[in-house]
């Protein structure tokens, strides 16, 4: 292991940053992989950040934007990995990517809808990306390792809320347990991409997680949340009546991510020389 290597694997602090002035080129697999996990942040942060002003209290308005915040670190650290493969920056990767280009899985890119919506999304985005970064935590790629050891201190708060929100919305009044309902109904469609097992991890044995090794503990603890909720769990079809054929990990999305990349990109694009 090279002594750069050995600072990432070491250092309480890592950053974009640190990840950047470090210079050691992943492979263009292990930046294919850390790019994909880069994406699935990068798009949930975004949806996060509209909460900002908008959430139904103002303790909330603090604690999704922190959610945010946290998400937005993750895809910094993975996009900034990814970037040296291609001798690019995390901003190439996020603000000058087109549609098809973006590699998250299509659950990330769903809109908020109202706010039992939202919080559908994060009880199964936060349960995965535990999940994830637990394991990833053991990766024998020392950059990744570093990076998910540093997340999963910060999904498993992100767990904890969304637990707390599905139990009080669905156990709350009649209308917040049926808008509770619905969520789950409208986004558990999206859950089996997130477990598809590809080539691209298939080929990174020690270094990537197979997404299916994640599946039973990701329906074992789910399923105890919606057991305390006196929920159900949705059919795979959801309230839409159908069921979610994926494609986000080969550019395939859906008609949501193309108005958010709008919004997301245009300042950069406009601006592209523009530093502050």
């Amino acid at each position: 292991m090279s002594d750069t290597s050995f600072r990432i694997s070491a250092g309480e602090a890592l950053t974009a940053e640190k990840i950047t002035e470090a210079g050691e080129k992943p492979t263009e697999a292990v930046a294919n992989y850390a790019q994909r996990l880069g994406d699935d942040a990068l798009i949930l942060a975004q949806r996060l950040g509209w909460w900002i002003a908008r959430a139904p209290e103002l303790e909330e308005d603090v604690a999704l934007g922190n959610i945010g915040l946290d998400q937005l670190g993750h895809a910094r650290s993975f996009l900034s990995y990814a970037a040296l493969a291609w001798d690019k920056t995390e901003d190439d990767l996020a603000y000058f990517r087109d549609e098809p280009e973006f590699r998250n899985a299509q659950l990330f890119e769903q809109p908020n809808g109202d706010f039992a919506h939202t919080i559908a999304r994060q009880l199964i985005a936060s349960f995965y990306q535990f999940e994830l970064h637990r394991r990833l935590a053991d990766s024998s790629d020392a950059t990744l390792a570093a990076i998910a050891a540093k997340a999963v201190k910060e999904v498993d708060y992100h767990r904890d809320h969304a637990t707390q929100w599905v139990l009080r919305l669905a156990l709350g009044t009649e209308e917040s347990r049926r808008r509770m309902i619905a969520g789950l109904g409208v986004m558990w469609p999206y859950v089996d991409e997130l477990f598809r097992d590809d080539e691209l991890v298939a080929s990174l044995d020690g270094v990537a997680v197979l997404p299916s090794s994640l599946r039973e503990d990701f329906d074992r603890l789910t399923g105890e949340v919606l057991a305390r909720a006196e929920l159900e769990r949705p059919a795979t079809e959801g309230l839409r009546g159908f069921v979610a054929r994926g494609g986000g990990r080969d550019g395939v999305h859906t008609e949501f991510l193309g108005p958010l990349l709008a919004e997301m990109q245009v300042l950069a694009r406009a601006h592209p020389e523009a530093t502050w």
